[in-house]
C-alpha cells in the first residue's frame, strides 16, 4: 500500500520560511512524478511543484517560482519543499502527490498559515 506522510507545516510570519517533507513508502514502480499541491479555503486544489523520473528538471507554478525549491532524497524516499519569502497568499493545506501511469496517491495534507 502506497503511503505519503507529510510534515513540516505550521504558522509563520510573512517573509519567513518553512520546509515540508513527504515520506513515501509502499511503492516499487520507478516511473512516477512526486510533488506538492495546495488548496486554499474556497479555492480549487492547484499544483505547486513536482519532480518526475521520466523527464529532467523540476516544475514550479508561477506564483512560487524563485521562492520555493523542491528536492528529493532517493535513499530516504522523501521529497522536500523548501518555502522561502512566504506570503499570506501561500496559506493553504499542502498535499503531497505521487502519480504513476496507473494511479494517483495523496497524503493527508499539512496546514501552512502565513500571517501578515
Amino acid at each position: 500500500e502506497v503511503q505519503l506522510v507529510e510534515s513540516g507545516g505550521g504558522l509563520v510570519q510573512a517573509g519567513g520560511s518553512l520546509r515540508l517533507s513527504c515520506a513515501a513508502s509502499g511503492f516499487t514502480f520507478d516511473d512516477y512524478a512526486i510533488g506538492w499541491f495546495r488548496q486554499a479555503p474556497g479555492k480549487e486544489r492547484e499544483g505547486v511543484s513536482c519532480i518526475s523520473t521520466r523527464y529532467p528538471g523540476t516544475y514550479y507554478a508561477d506564483p512560487v517560482k524563485g521562492r520555493f525549491t523542491i528536492s528529493r532524497d532517493v535513499a530516504k524516499n522523501t521529497v522536500y519543499l523548501q518555502m522561502n519569502s512566504l506570503k499570506p497568499g501561500d496559506t493553504a493545506v499542502y498535499y503531497c502527490n505521487l502519480q504513476s501511469p496507473r494511479a494517483t496517491y495523496w497524503g493527508q495534507g499539512t496546514q501552512v498559515t502565513v500571517s501578515s
